[in-house]
Parts: C-alpha cells; structure tokens; sequence
C-alpha cells in the first residue's frame, strides 16, 4: 500500500496528464478516434491468451474473498465475452461522432444566427466494482466523445482490467492520439477513491458502477459533479391482461439469463386473477430454474416458496433469489413499485393498451418496458455500442450512458457587425 501522500501525489499527476490529453482529444479528427477504438479491438483480441491468464489471477482472488456465484459470473472472461468486448469497441468505433454535431440551429429577429452544437465535457472519472468489460466500455464511450477518462476499477478485476486497458493504450498509440486519453489508476488502495471524489481542478463528472455502497460513498463525498447509476431495484408487474406465454419467457429470462446484473428482475408482482394460473406456473418455473422465490402470505401457498422478510422488498440480491408478491390491481402494482424501485428499470406484462399507457406515465424509472425482458436495460441493445452505466439521477444523463450522453453543448452565434439596440 502505498501511503495517503504518495497515492495523493499519484493521482494529482494522472489527473494533470487527462486535463492535457483532454484538450488535444475536444479537436481530434473523428478518424482518428474511430482508428483507435477499431485498433483497440484487435489488440484485445490478439491479447486474448494473455486477458484470460490475467483473469484467473482475479477469479482466485475473488473465490478467496468469497464472492458469490453471480459475482463470479460478472467477473470471468473466456473468448466469448472477449469477442462481445471487441464488438462493443467497433460498434462505438461505427457510430457517429457526437462532437461537433449541430442540436438546433435559428435565426433571431435581431440578425443573428445561433446553433447548439455538442462539445466534450473534459476528464471523466469512472468508478466500478467487478466486471472488467467496464474498462473497454468506458473507455471507449469517453474516447468517442472527445473526453479523456480516468478509470478505478474493482479491486477483483485488477488484473483483468489492466490487460484490457493496455490493448486501449496500443489503440491510441497506433492511432496518433494522446496515450493518456485513458488512463487506469495503478493501485487497489481506496484511498486513489477518495482522492478522485475531489480532483476538482482535473475531473470534471464521476460516474460511479456498482453497487448501493459504492454509489452511496460515492453521492456522500464526491465534490465532482456525478452521474449516479444506482442499485438496479428492477420490477416485473404481471397485469390481469397479460399473456400467458409472453409472461413465462418475460420473467425466466429476466431473472435468469444473468442474475448478477442490474437488469435483473428483483421483484415479481402479480395481479391476484392471475395468481392460480400463470403466476404460479411461473413462480414454479422460476423455483425449477434454482431460483430461491421469497414470497408473501399469498405467494407462500406454493410449494418451495420462502417466506419473505420485510428486507426482501426493496432489494438488490443480484443473485438466484427473487421476491414475490400479489397484488390487487394496476394501481396496487405503481404504488408499490413507486415505494420500493430504484429508478431504475420496471416492466409491465399486459395485453392492455390502456393499463400499459398508465403504467408508463405514472412511474418514473429511467427505463419502463412492456412485455420485453428487463435484462434489455443495456446501452448495448439500445443501440449505443456500450455504456458507462445506467443514471438513475434526472440531471444531464439517464438511463443507459453512452457517447452523446457523455457530451455537454455551447452555443455558437454568428452575425454580420450586428449589434444589440
């Protein structure tokens, strides 16, 4: 460990290196950034060998700190979330450059011309926990819009992380572009968290990825500006309309595909007309699956169901557990939610067009879905190659965080000698 002054001194000159490679990065030629975000790629790729030998040190780390199974699985790459990796950097490399795009443009009575235009914000820190694809994510996403970025990645995924984050580096120097663009501090100590929180003079957002903890320490200290992506308190509510089998394959891949993301489902809400049939056809299935399903009275009525505690309602397992509850009707559903959601992604499963549109004016998550997987809240399927993170937050950015939301604007005005009367 290295002591408060030295990690002070450490981080004060990671933070001078970004400030400088973030002003070379506000003007760099699109090609260049997409050159290195395609480059990054094949490096990764032909470093695979060497990510996955770095990713066992982490496993063995991890399974000596006892993490869970989920958080295992968050953790581990094999060549095939390494090529998923490698697809994230090239679908950011493809899309196109936010910097410089024009939002609005007018005229004014007075003569002048006036045009928003999208511009960088500057040095971006990012905070996360286990998953090591964070890295190329992030860096990628803070590259394309013209932003350097300092990463703090998980104590698991050191090793991990710093093998992806060498293939970055090879990108940038293949591409002509300042090396220090992203840069990932060297060190477990969390005391390199603390001095992010107030690098005041170098950073310019935090974005914090993980969980309630981390994101907690994070809101608490920070004096950076931050986009928070808070614990995923995901609902899944199946309505009195709700089809049969859409609802069976909704709420098994919501729950199961991948239990240790935020899009998980957390919690199972079913209308009372439809608990003797597919409610507890699914709630079965979920049990089948190795699910440990945490019910209330009405829900416990079913064989293999355990009886829910009040700390299960409101809870992030991000595990095989579920917690499940009956509930009267639509309104029911919104105000239970609206009481224990983290704003994050809820789901109706219904047939009526009706209960779907009250269902999504009255919640306010940043992501509301019908009759399509939870597991879908992923800035991948939106369409944004990757993402920093989900903001629960409603200032600047929310939802899934890519390249434009990763941009601020300035307002560019044009006259002919014109002057104000």
């Amino acid at each position: 460990m290295k002591d408060v002054e030295d990690i002070s001194s450490m981080m004060a000159e990671l933070g001078q290196r970004a400030r400088a490679a973030a002003k070379a990065l506000s003007t760099a030629p699109a090609e260049a950034k997409t050159r290195a975000l395609n480059a990054a790629a094949d490096a990764l790729w032909a470093s695979r060998a060497e990510v996955i030998a770095e990713n066992a040190k982490d496993l063995e780390f991890g399974r000596n700190k006892g993490l869970t199974d989920a958080m295992m699985d968050r953790l581990m790459l094999d060549d095939t979330r390494i090529q998923g990796i490698c697809d994230g950097l090239r679908s950011v490399a493809g899309q196109d450059d936010p910097v410089g795009a024009v939002l609005a443009e007018w005229d004014r009575p007075s003569g002048i011309h006036i045009q928003r235009v999208r511009t960088p914000l500057g040095v971006i820190g990012v905070i996360y926990e286990s998953r090591p694809n964070v890295t190329a994510d992030a860096g990628a996403l803070c590259l394309k819009a013209g932003n350097a970025v300092i990463l703090r990645g998980g104590s698991e995924s050191f090793h991990s992380s710093r093998a992806i984050h060498a293939a970055l580096t090879a990108g940038l120097r293949e591409a002509g572009l300042p090396e220090d663009a992203v840069q990932l501090v060297p060190t477990r100590d969390r005391a390199a968290v603390s001095e992010m929180l107030t690098m005041t003079d170098y950073i310019d957002v935090i974005v914090p990825r993980g969980g309630k903890g981390l994101v907690g320490l994070v809101q608490r200290e920070a004096r950076v500006p931050v986009f928070a992506h808070l614990e995923g308190i995901v609902h899944v509510y199946v309505d009195a309309a709700a089809d049969a089998d859409k609802a069976m394959k909704v709420v098994m891949n919501a729950k199961t595909r991948r239990t240790g993301i935020c899009g998980a489902v957390e919690c199972l809400l079913i209308h009372r007309d439809q608990l003797a049939g597919i409610g507890t056809e699914i709630v079965k299935a979920l049990i089948a699956a190795g699910v440990e399903v945490r019910g209330d009275a009405a829900i416990q009525g079913i064989e293999g169901v355990v009886a829910a505690t009040d700390a299960d309602w409101g809870t992030e397992f991000l595990d095989s557990i579920i917690a499940a509850r009956v509930v009267d009707d639509l309104d029911d559903a919104i105000e239970y939610i609206s009481d224990h959601h983290s704003q994050h992604t809820d789901c109706i499963i219904t047939e009526d067009d009706g209960a779907a549109a009250e269902f999504f004016a009255r919640l306010d998550s940043a992501i509301l879905m019908r009759n399509a997987s939870t597991q879908f809240a992923d800035g991948g399927e939106f369409g944004m190659g990757a993402e920093i993170g989900i903001a629960t937050g409603k200032m600047h950015a929310r939802g899934p965080v890519g390249a434009e939301q990763l941009t601020s604007f300035k307002y560019l005005v044009v006259g002919d000698g014109t002057v104000r009367s």
